[in-house]
């Protein structure tokens, strides 16, 4: 016998700070990032029975080598989970976080389980380079011209987006300043103190007779963010991916490391543990666009997460709309008419930093603080492009 449909809800989540690609977090690795949040967001209900938990879902777009062999189950694990609990690590590239928040909430509304962690890391200070250890694309993708674009690099598509759409250098410039500003305004306010999961990172460092001296420190502050960005500095920065281009270093998203968690339950579970739900996971969408606009994707799926939600875009309260490149950014607010107050009001990841896999569960943790932080949030969005041509829309509603 069938069991009704029934709503997922939001109880905690949890992040890392996100560290520059060979920053601070360089010598840390994706599973004990993953192992941290896993821990920190469980915390959050001291009372839970970590047995109740039904799965681990994490995300990660590159999953090889030290994030690879099935991370999901290693980093919880790792964090002290029992045995009983399982983890399955899940890759839609850059939507991997939100994903398995999505794929999370499918599970506890089909009455498959009461309690699920969504989650998501990315190390990319461990990996060679950004298509990971071994590049082996299909060599059928070379014998049309149609796909092609599933070889191009994501600068590359940001070009083609900007060119499309109109988008110039100057504007292109002044919304990467602009995620700069946001994103150390709300530094300098705390804002992100509540979502951030300090982490202790521990430097071996040559000692007295031979002996190794350990230093820690804590990493409590994103690492990206540069209060010397100026317009004038991003203006001197020549366009890396085409000769003529508009797409630079200063006005793409920056390589990155971290990691988020997200802890769901049933409205049974909530009632059981007694705890408070942030949000309601209210919609989530995918969509496919042409493979050279694939920074265009969440011009797709926003639309089918709205309709699935059952609200309109003016409902939308909050908007992390990852700063894959400023192009694509303004190419998705300018077609769909998003209003610009409402998107990435803290800042996105040209200043904060992009850890591919990790970014959807990261972002979902900072629309979860607005949520707590101001009652006038009701509604919260983290939508995102998608390499080889998807977009992907999460739409979550508070309670």
């Amino acid at each position: 016998m069938s069991k009704a449909i029934q709503d997922a809800y939001i109880v905690a989540a949890v992040r890392t700070p996100v560290g520059k690609k060979g920053g601070m977090f360089r010598h840390v690795r994706p599973d004990d990032m993953l192992a941290h949040v896993l821990k920190a967001v469980v915390a959050q209900v001291p009372e839970l029975d970590l047995n109740e938990i039904g799965d681990v879902i994490v995300g990660c777009a590159m999953p090889e080598a030290e994030q690879g062999m099935n991370v999901a189950r290693i980093g919880l694990l790792l964090a002290g989970f029992p045995n009983s609990v399982p983890g399955i690590t899940i890759n839609r590239f850059c939507s991997s976080g939100v994903q398995a928040v999505a794929d999370a909430a499918a599970r506890i509304r089909l009455g498959e389980a009461d309690v699920m962690i969504a989650a998501g890391t990315e190390s990319m200070s461990v990996m060679p380079q950004i298509m990971g250890n071994k590049v082996s694309l299909n060599p059928a993708v070379f014998e049309k011209e149609e796909n092609y674009a599933i070889a191009f690099g994501m600068g590359l598509t940001a070009e083609k987006v900007a060119q499309k759409w109109g988008i110039s250098r100057d504007d292109q410039d002044e919304f990467a300043l602009a995620s700069h500003q946001k994103a150390l305004a709300a530094i300098d306010q705390g804002l992100f103190r509540d979502e951030i999961a300090p982490y202790p990172v521990k430097t071996h460092l040559p000692g007295a007779q031979g002996v190794a001296r350990v230093v820690e420190q804590v990493a409590d502050t994103d690492e990206g963010p540069r209060r010397d960005t100026s317009r004038e500095s991003l203006a001197r920065l020549r366009p890396v991916f085409a000769a003529r281009g508009t797409v630079t270093a200063g006005n793409s998203s920056q390589m990155s490391d971290g990691a988020g968690a997200v802890l769901l339950m049933s409205e049974a579970a909530v009632k059981r543990y007694n705890v408070t739900p942030i949000a309601r996971v209210a919609a989530y969408a995918v969509a496919g666009v042409p493979p050279e606009i694939m920074g265009i994707g969440p011009v797709a799926a926003i639309p089918k997460a709205l309709e699935r939600a059952g609200i309109r875009q003016d409902d939308l309260d909050w908007i992390e709309l990852n700063e894959a490149f400023a192009a694509q950014s303004l190419a998705v607010i300018r077609e769909l008419g998003l209003d610009p107050a409402k998107v990435n009001p803290l800042g996105g990841a040209i200043a904060l930093g992009h850890p591919l896999g990790a970014t959807g569960a990261i972002r979902t943790a900072t629309v979860m603080s607005a949520m707590k932080r101001d009652p006038k949030v009701k509604y919260g969005m983290v939508t995102m492009c998608i390499g080889t041509g998807m977009g992907a829309a999460g739409i979550f509603e508070r309670v």
